[in-house]
């Protein structure tokens, strides 16, 4: 039994640290709003703690999965936060899609406390969390990576390590490059099909066994169809990864343009009042312009 902590009980979170605590570590979590802790007490067992810092004492592991760059600062090394509680040579390994700005400032003043820092980004959404099936693509050093690895792999079907510090972070960002790109590329596809007065889940039987097929297409096509779109990662959250792409891109030099296009469609979406749909609503924009 390993002692650990898990910072952050979103959608993602949640599920997660509760496979920890199944798995039978010791586990003690933190959420910004107590009402969530408290429940997954209740649900999962184990112990919660007021702040990250209290939560991190002792544990051999801190887990975080928060919302954005000043979130993760805020548990890393804020009022209060873990790294002030964590004992030397402890692991920090950090699941939120963040800057790799961000990254390096943490993992580099993790060092400074005599700390490691991995950064793990995730991939997956909520049904991978639920059923501890997320791809993790991680960044750090190698002893860390390999100390975490069997924590990690409770709630993962592929955990690999991509480079040193930010190369997690990095593919995170090819990930979301990716998906953008093929969720507007199916939603085009779907709107052209009803235009064109066919059946889209026939043509989607049919495509999806052929070179056209897609996780997205896969898992996303029937509730596009039926105008549902509850079912995912938020548009607001995949705006706030595309902008880390995008600055990110200026910075080194890559050409973005249909990530660039594709991240002011899902401001449209935002506009329509869909920040909260799933990133599959790019079909319902197409609908909406007729």
């Amino acid at each position: 039994m390993t002692k650990l902590a898990f910072l952050g009980l979103g959608v993602m979170g949640y599920p997660m640290a509760g496979h920890l605590q199944a798995a039978g570590h010791d586990v003690c979590v933190y959420n910004r709003t107590t009402a969530k802790a408290e429940s997954w007490v209740k649900e999962h067992g184990g112990r919660m703690a007021p702040t990250p810092r209290e939560a991190a004492e002792g544990a051999d592991f801190v887990m975080a999965c928060v919302g954005n760059d000043d979130d993760l600062r805020s548990v890393c090394t804020g009022a209060d936060g873990a790294f002030d509680g964590m004992t030397k040579g402890a692991i920090f390994v950090d699941h939120t899609t963040v800057s790799a700005k961000v990254t390096e400032e943490m993992y580099t003043a993790a060092k400074a406390a005599g700390l490691n820092f991995v950064d793990a980004p995730i991939s997956g959404g909520q049904a991978g969390a639920e059923n501890g099936q997320l791809s993790i693509m991680c960044g750090g050093d190698q002893a860390a990576f390999d100390a975490a690895l069997p924590v990690m792999e409770i709630y993962a079907k592929l955990c690999r390590r991509i480079g040193e510090s930010g190369a997690g972070q990095m593919t995170k960002m090819c990930n979301q490059i990716a998906i953008g790109g093929l969720v507007q590329a199916l939603s085009e596809a779907l709107h052209f099909a009803e235009k064109s007065g066919l059946d889209g889940r026939a043509v989607v039987e049919v495509i999806s066994q052929g070179a056209a097929g897609s996780w997205q297409m896969a898992n996303r096509y029937e509730t596009m169809l039926d105008d549902e779109f509850e079912h995912g990662f938020a548009v607001d959250w995949m705006r706030k990864d595309l902008g880390i792409c995008l600055a990110t891109a200026n910075e080194n030099g890559a050409s973005l343009p249909v990530t660039a296009l594709v991240d002011q469609y899902y401001k449209d979406v935002q506009k329509m009042g869909g920040g909260r749909w799933d990133t599959s609503s790019l079909f319902k924009r197409l609908r909406k312009l007729g």
